[in-house]
């Protein structure tokens, strides 16, 4: 196996851990449901063309898609479905799980103008603002029907206990089979959780809905389905394929590896307040790139040429290990780390590649990468010089501070953890997370003894405990620091000297900027 699809799966399994034990209601019958779901989306019989898929989408009755919520890419892939069967001159009719049934005639009322948006959205629960999760594709789809007049129609209900997806498939059904029983013969394009879309499940369902009588051409669309995907994956074909057929003649489509789809629902899991997702259309490297000219111009670092040599790399990129090791000269020992990093679901910046990970496409992770890299731009090499323990923490210490100092310039909306929130943290939390809280706090209280006592409380010997702590305290001063600078306490020349300092003393550059802007 090749070393990118090892980690990428290696990735794919830890997110997949990580999800297992925050997602409840694993009852056995759902094991079973995803198990069947699982069986039918394990192999393809051959790569198609995406006119293929657009073919047999015009050409059926019912088009079942499959849907990741917390993806918009998922939606926006059915958007364009739904585009494409507007052009069959067919009337098209959506039925979408986000919209339960005990809300059609609010829908409807939405859909004729009748109610404003936010009412709906409000009665839907589909008022997140954060960007993140299932509420943004949800109110884009709902958007796009209003906009071109679509019929929509609500299939989901609430339901509880081991059958509680049996009477979701059996309820969306009725509602499915109801419109598509409709005298002009609509086109009628489903969006559903994919698991509901295994043939013994909500497609056979609607065909028993349906009789006889009112047969009617069903297509099942998968988006990404993770067994085809590895599958293709192990064949070296995933970038030459943009969809497949399966045996039973159903389609899969490509457009988004396990790992991104994995992260699209951690992301939402994990977002900060305040935080948000990048713009699905524009690409990571160039808001990236607006973000380092953004700090960059105001810590007086010419970024324009260094530019052009930085590569931003995301968890979309397969080869992102291999592609790092090409562009710097690093150990087997450094480059082990360097795994370690991508499968803790960390971004960060790389000097000695000039590479930025971004592990989320969230603002405040690329903005902060953004100023590790200015920072980079300003003192080269220094960025990485050899230090010694202690002085090694407190380096980092203040690098964090002004990664944190600079994603506050560009989103200052951005939050951060302070001193009661890691005593909260102390007594709700067991093993790593309250040993790092303990030590935040011990240093904290030790710093206005002076250095010489705060430096005997420094976690130096556990990689965990060095890294977290001192990552806490990093953003504990620059969000301080972001503070003083946004009251005017600290000025532009004082930002501009701290971004170029080599640090050859990094623990009196800490202990000064602690005391000069009261952490």
């Amino acid at each position: 196996m090749r070393a990118s699809l090892a980690l990428h799966l290696s990735l794919f399994r830890r997110q997949r851990a990580q999800i297992a034990r925050v997602v409840e209601g694993r009852t056995e019958a759902f094991r079973a449901y995803e198990a069947r779901y699982r069986r039918r989306t394990a192999a393809y019989s051959r790569v198609v063309p995406l006119a293929f898929v657009h073919q047999q989408l015009q050409s059926s009755d019912v088009v079942y898609v499959g849907d990741y919520h917390t993806l918009p890419l998922a939606q926006q892939t059915y958007l364009e479905l739904v585009e494409r069967a507007l052009t069959s001159g067919r009337r098209v009719v959506l039925a979408l799980e986000c919209v339960e049934g005990r809300h059609q005639a609010a829908v409807d009322a939405y859909l004729e103008g009748r109610l404003p948006e936010r009412s709906l959205f409000s009665r839907l629960g589909l008022t997140g603002t954060s960007g993140f999760g299932p509420a943004t594709g949800s109110r884009a789809v709902l958007a796009f029907a209003r906009r071109l007049k679509l019929d929509v129609v609500g299939i989901d209900r609430r339901a509880q206990g081991e059958r509680s997806l049996a009477l979701r498939d059996a309820y969306a059904a009725e509602r499915i089979a109801r419109a598509a029983r409709a005298e002009d013969r609509p086109l009628v394009l489903v969006l559903v959780g994919q698991y509901h879309l295994a043939p013994c499940h909500l497609p056979l369902q609607v065909e028993r809905a349906l009789g006889e009588d009112h047969a009617r051409r069903g297509l099942v669309v998968y988006q990404n389905a993770e067994g085809i995907w590895w599958r293709l994956a192990r064949e070296g074909r995933v970038g030459e394929a943009e969809a497949v057929e399966l045996a039973d003649g159903a389609v899969c489509l490509l457009n988004a590896s396990p790992v991104v789809c994995q992260q699209s629902f951690l992301d939402y899991l994990e977002a900060e307040a305040g935080d948000a997702p990048l713009e699905v259309d524009r690409t990571a490297a160039e808001r990236f790139r607006e973000m380092s000219e953004l700090i960059g111009r105001l810590a007086g670092v010419p970024v324009g040429r260094a530019l052009d040599s930085v590569e931003v790399t995301t968890a979309a990129d397969s080869d992102v290990l291999a592609r790092i090791r090409r562009r710097g000269r690093f150990t087997q020992a450094e480059v082990s780390q360097l795994r370690k990093h991508i499968l803790t679901r960390e971004s960060g910046y790389i000097p000695r590649a000039r590479t930025a990970y971004l592990a989320s496409l969230s603002l405040n992770h690329a903005a902060e990468e953004a100023a590790h890299f200015v920072r980079h731009c300003a003192v080269g090499d220094a960025m990485e010089a050899p230090r010694g323990a202690s002085e090694a923490f407190y380096a980092r210490c203040l690098e964090e501070a002004l990664g944190f100092f600079g994603s506050k310039l560009v989103n200052p909306r951005r939050t951060c953890p302070g001193v009661a929130e890691w005593a909260r943290r102390f007594g709700a939390t067991r093993g790593v997370d309250r040993q790092v809280a303990a030590f935040v706090l011990a240093h904290k209280a030790a710093e206005t003894e002076g250095p010489e006592e705060a430096v005997k409380l420094l976690p130096l010997r556990r990689d965990h405990l060095f890294h977290g702590v001192s990552h806490a305290l990093g953003y504990l001063l620059g969000d301080a620091l972001y503070r003083a600078f946004d009251s005017g306490l600290v000025d532009t020349a004082d930002i501009r000297a701290l971004f170029r300092d080599p640090l050859d003393d990094p623990r009196g550059a800490y202990f000064a900027w602690t005391q000069r802007v009261h952490t």
